[in-house]
Order: structure tokens, then C-alpha cells, then sequence
């Protein structure tokens, strides 16, 4: 079954397929669970990466001092 994805009418963001790398300063692989849902994100060999839009995601990783966007 594939999954489909909806966006509202009229937003077509560039920055929708932009993904942002934060590297995990602490563990090289661990399961986050991003707090009020219950979505997680997957650190794997030390980075973790989500959609710019995915702006819950992007300032859970901003503010935990644990991670830092990755130079590449």
C-alpha cells in the first residue's frame, strides 16, 4: 500500500525536499521521540536528518544541546 502525502492548496515550497543533517554529539545510533506526538527520529551513524519543512522535527533538534547542524 503506498502512502501518499497531502499538501494544502497552494503551498509548493521549495524547501519541502531540503533536507537538513544534525549530527548527534553524544550517541551513534538512538531513537528520539520528539515530545507531544508520538513520532521518533532515528540517529544513525552519529547524524540525523529531516525535512526543512518539518519544522517540529527541525526546533526539537535546534534546541537540544545534544545535536548540531552538520558541516558538510
Amino acid at each position: 500500500m503506498a502512502k501518499t502525502t497531502e499538501k494544502p492548496d497552494g503551498e509548493q515550497s521549495p524547501a519541502a525536499d531540503l533536507l537538513l543533517k544534525f549530527r548527534d554529539t553524544v550517541y551513534t545510533s538512538r531513537t528520539l521521540v520528539i515530545p507531544g506526538g508520538a513520532r521518533t527520529l532515528m540517529v544513525a551513524k552519529g547524524c540525523v536528518e529531516v525535512s526543512a519543512s518539518d519544522e517540529q522535527a527541525v526546533s526539537y533538534l535546534k534546541a537540544h544541546v545534544e545535536f548540531e547542524p552538520a558541516k558538510e
